[in-house]
């Protein structure tokens, strides 16, 4: 039963994530530095919301009087912004596809950054799995004369994120990610001030976009809640290759959804892509099932 619990919320996951594109694009009006404030400021709100329902001040008062602890999260945040700018813009500048590569990417540059930070060690199929990716955004950035800098951005981005929560000193997810949206807020907040009083906001001004850009924060907190539920309830291989649900949708909300048009050398790309999942997937699946 808890088995089948977590299958549920893990698909729920990225059933969101990777649907939010289309979110995105109803809102496109709102231009994306806008749509990135509003969205901290209502994480905050549901956030706040969450650990008043849970009692769990006293969590979020030790992450914050630990020096180290706040670093990270402050740091985290950071990427997190970033991170959040570059989607909004790309999925609604008619980039989806490239968001769905570097969606794909993040996986493997976490394997990469585990051997060249905290020293992990590949399997051969690992090894020969993040070659193939890489080659692959090789050949895609010499063919195209174009570097893929969207799809790179968010895999690097996301996935020096997931390296400062693999810290000993890392604070908790949902006290952790209070700090990191409290962080962006700080200079997003007065960037919000500024639009208001000088009648600049798109949303403040509009009469429907007011009523909608609350689920910006829902988009924000829920899939990260089903995530962790579970993460605690599944095997790491089973979380791993649920992950690859997102991107996919994402591929597909933007050839059949937003008529994307994919290049030669883009599906070369993706194609290449899928296989160094494949055989990290399986390779993980394997381990995973021999230690159990």
């Amino acid at each position: 039963m808890e088995f089948r619990r977590g299958i549920f919320a893990g698909i729920a996951a990225y059933l969101i994530w990777g649907g939010s594109p289309i979110y995105w694009n109803a809102i496109k009006e709102i231009p994306p530095p806008e749509a990135v404030s509003w969205r901290v400021i209502w994480a905050i709100v549901i956030l706040l919301v969450v650990l008043a329902f849970r009692s769990q001040w006293s969590v979020l008062a030790r992450v914050w009087s630990n020096s180290r602890t706040r670093l990270l999260s402050v740091i985290s945040g950071i990427l997190l912004t970033i991170n959040w700018g570059i989607f909004l813009w790309a999925v609604t500048s008619g980039h989806i596809l490239e968001v769905s590569l570097g969606y794909y990417i993040n996986p493997l540059m976490s394997v990469a950054l585990g051997v060249i930070i905290l020293r992990e060690r590949l399997s051969l199929s690992a090894q020969i799995s993040v070659g193939i990716a890489s080659m692959a955004v090789v050949v895609m950035t010499v063919a195209d004369h174009d570097f893929p800098w969207i799809a790179l951005s968010l895999a690097a981005s996301f996935a020096i994120y997931g390296l400062l929560k693999k810290q000993p000193e890392a604070a908790p997810p949902l006290e952790g990610l209070l700090v990191e949206v409290c962080t962006a807020a700080v200079p997003l907040s007065l960037y919000l001030i500024y639009l208001v009083a000088f009648g600049e906001s798109i949303v403040v001004t509009s009469n429907e976009h007011w009523a909608v850009i609350p689920l910006s924060g829902v988009i924000t907190v829920a899939p990260l809640l089903l995530f962790g539920f579970a993460a605690q309830r599944l095997p790491l291989s089973t979380v791993g290759m649920l992950q690859y649900l997102a991107p996919t949708i994402q591929l597909v909300i933007g050839v059949y959804l937003f008529s994307e048009v994919a290049t030669t050398v883009q599906m070369l790309g993706f194609v290449s892509v899928w296989c160094a999942l494949g055989i990290y997937g399986f390779d993980s699946f394997r381990r995973d099932h021999r230690s159990s």
